[in-house]
């Protein structure tokens, strides 16, 4: 029998966010053809479950500092070159744009593969630069982010790999607890995902929410992710709809919470692939998504849910400020809202994608491209 290939993955922390989420389900979609493990940079506020994982903490986090972070990517390179060695690694898969400049410095011992998980890891040239040359595969999240490696950089090692979605799991999660909600009175809830990050355009949503609840009166914002959220909570309250917009905070298991959603609108200005989207659809929910780079258009292909102009990047929390792009975002939500059989139609479509992006789908392409 075949020994197994040995895969190390290479990730700065287990946080709540996307990139990790995906490094651990990759880790255990891969045990049974591999002998995999998770490299940490820092293993505190790990969010995830890696129970049964292999996983180790080299325990170098963050230093503040031009001179320390540089000083940290060369520590972290040796020690993570050191562990190739001694683990007799055949493939280095990095996560995160961090991991992904230590993974191509510590030597070619291991075929190094990186990972773009987003389109803004393209604005640092110098960095994308290195990886190419560097890197024997570049997976990317998106086509568009693989295409634009081939036309600027003429790399020829970039190819697709669009997160995996296990949804029996996660519909099993979604089950798992029944949360309440803040609001005594029963209405629609409108949804969205991510951490406390201007990229999301959080801004955006409870602006255009203020809009709907002038027609909707019932209707409700909830807001999943981590963070404190007080320059949105202000927002809210000046908006006069602070006791209609509900931030849950960090939650190890989001899903119970999505799920009582009748609506999930992504409102982000860069994205690579949104998983929190397509998980949104694996629920049922039908989206309201910007047409931002990268994911959304690649996702909805014009017929899954309804796509959106991207909106503007610079922040405003000034509650008397309101933008066409945010007046439009809002009757697009109030058409989705006010409208039994669009709402029931986008439901169907979202069910019908997600089953696009299958865990065995994605399993394939990582043994085809590694050759196992």
């Amino acid at each position: 029998m075949n020994q197994k290939k040995k895969v190390m993955f290479l990730v700065p922390m287990l946080h709540q966010g996307g990139f990790e989420r995906i490094c651990v389900a990759t880790a255990r979609l891969l045990a049974p053809y591999y002998e995999v493990c998770i490299v940490l940079f820092d293993s505190r506020d790990i969010a995830y479950d890696i129970e049964g994982l292999h996983v180790i903490d080299i325990k170098l986090g963050v230093k503040e500092g031009l001179a320390g972070k540089l000083f940290r990517v060369v520590q972290r390179s040796l020690k993570v070159r050191q562990l190739k060695r001694q683990m007799h690694t055949d493939i280095a898969y990095s996560f995160g744009s961090t991991a992904n400049i230590v993974n191509a410095l510590s030597g070619k011992r291991a075929k190094i593969w990186v990972g773009l998980r987003s389109y803004m890891d393209m604005e640092d040239e110098k960095r994308i630069r290195l990886l190419v040359k560097r890197a024997d595969k570049i997976l990317c999240c998106s086509k568009r982010i693989a295409e634009e490696l081939q036309e600027k950089y003429g790399c020829d090692k970039a190819v697709t790999l669009y997160n995996p979605l296990d949804k029996a799991d996660l519909q099993a999660k979604a089950q798992a607890e029944h949360p309440q909600m803040p609001w005594k009175e029963s209405g629609p809830i409108i949804a969205s995902m991510g951490r406390e990050d201007d990229v999301k355009g959080f801004w955006h949503l409870i602006k255009a929410f203020a809009l709907v609840k002038q027609k909707r009166g019932d209707a409700r914002l909830m807001i999943i992710g981590d963070g404190e959220f007080t320059a949105y909570k202000k927002l809210a309250v000046e908006l006069g709809v602070g006791e209609d917009v509900y931030f849950t905070g960090m939650k190890r298991n989001p899903f119970p919470y999505l799920q009582r959603a009748a609506l999930y609108v992504l409102t982000s200005y860069r994205e690579g692939f949104p998983n929190a989207l397509v998980e949104a659809m694996a629920l049922g929910l039908p989206v309201i998504a910007t047409d931002c780079p990268t994911g959304p258009a690649e996702i909805l292909e014009d017929q899954y849910g309804i796509l959106i102009d991207n909106m503007s990047p610079e922040v405003n929390y000034d509650a008397s400020v309101i933008t066409n792009e945010e007046r439009d975002l809002a009757e697009q939500i109030s058409s989705m809202l006010e409208d039994a059989g669009k709402m029931a139609h986008y439901r169907e479509m979202s069910e019908r994608r997600a089953k696009d992006f299958t865990t065995e789908k994605y399993v394939e392409l990582i043994r085809k491209y590694s050759g196992v």
